[in-house]
């Protein structure tokens, strides 16, 4: 399978992943509960719109707007049997404004979870959850998505799932995890786990990586333990624009230009190979990680009380510290036994 990430990083070393998606189509006039998928067919210039800002502020891989494109999600909002044609003219839509920047722009295409557990803890089997990634995912290539971006994942079985829909359908992949439970997904994976996920498959991922979670301290912070664990991979980060703050009934977003700046600086030295924004995080935040990106040379690796002087504090326990805690558990166990 042709990968294009892997040739751009050998041009330019570390490649800017675009921002929010979510964010901004609220603020161009996506209503709380509408689908932003169906803006595919009803408000494409809006989508348009989305991607060109992105590209503009230094975007070297933009997200197709299909993060809910399986039928699970689409059938809320009766959408089921559209999800061949909403996931192609998401494709295609990136696909054209892709196709007209001055540089390589890859288009990537967003693959998110079902919102179904995965048998034994829910209904959904297996071989259904590889079917549905797969229909998403012959949507997403027929319009012209270079490759299968599967994100905000929790389960270790359902990123496998959709990896081998992406085998199946002839796409090379990617892998986020979402570590916003104690610094584990909220199925338990930590974040120097998260290169095994996929051993098992025919295809190995381009990438793997976090992206969402909490706040950029925090994804930082799994940044490192994925790293550590495995510093010859690729590694994606694309962490919230700061914390995530409650104004009466909008959530606002602390992270400043400035910080998200900084954050990429922390990112680049902590060895990610792709770095991008998630929740929060503008076409003006995304400016300002380019300039930075552009401008860094890649310096001592941080700590996380690096990270935390300079970024702000963490809102959750690292994983390490869990993964050690557990560790001195088991031995006093042993050791009473």
């Amino acid at each position: 399978m042709e990968n294009p990430i892997d040739a751009l990083i050998a041009e330019k070393g570390v490649l800017l992943a675009d921002g929010a998606t979510g964010t901004n189509l609220f603020a161009a006039g996506l209503e709380a509960g509408e689908a932003p998928e169906l803006w595919n067919e009803s408000a494409p210039e809006k989508i348009t719109d989305l991607h060109q800002n992105f590209v503009d502020a230094g975007a070297d891989i933009i997200l197709t707007n299909s993060f809910g494109g399986t039928r699970h999600r689409l059938k809320l909002h009766h959408a089921q049997d559209r999800v061949f044609e909403l996931n192609k003219r998401a494709a295609e839509i990136a696909r054209g404004v892709a196709d007209k920047a001055d540089r390589k722009v890859i288009v990537a295409g967003s693959v998110g979870p079902t919102g179904e557990l995965l048998q034994p803890l829910g209904a959904l089997t297996y071989d259904e959850a590889v079917e549905a990634f797969a229909e998403q995912i012959e949507g997403l290539k027929a319009g012209g998505a270079e490759v299968a971006w599967i994100e905000t994942m929790s389960a270790p079985e359902e990123i496998k799932a959709a990896a081998e829909a992406a085998i199946k359908v002839g796409l090379p992949y990617t892998y986020t995890g979402s570590f916003d439970t104690a610094g584990r997904t909220m199925m338990g994976l930590l974040p120097a786990d998260i290169h095994g996920v996929g051993e098992s498959l025919s295809e190995k991922p381009v990438a793997v990586g976090a992206n969402c979670g909490v706040g950029a301290s925090d994804i930082l912070a799994s940044l490192l333990d994925m790293t550590a664990a495995r510093p010859d991979a690729a590694v994606i980060v694309k962490g919230n624009c700061g914390i995530p703050e409650f104004r009466g009934t909008e959530i606002h977003y602390s992270g400043t230009p400035e910080l998200m700046a900084d954050y990429v600086r922390l990112a680049v030295d902590g060895g990610a190979k792709i770095v991008g924004g998630c929740c929060g995080t503008s076409f003006v935040h995304l400016a300002a990680m380019r300039q930075a990106l552009d401008a860094h040379q890649k310096a001592q690796r941080p700590t996380v009380e690096t990270i935390v002087e300079r970024i702000g504090p963490m809102r959750n326990k690292l994983a390490s510290n869990e993964e050690a805690s557990e560790g001195g558990r088991r031995e006093r166990r042993r050791a009473r036994s």
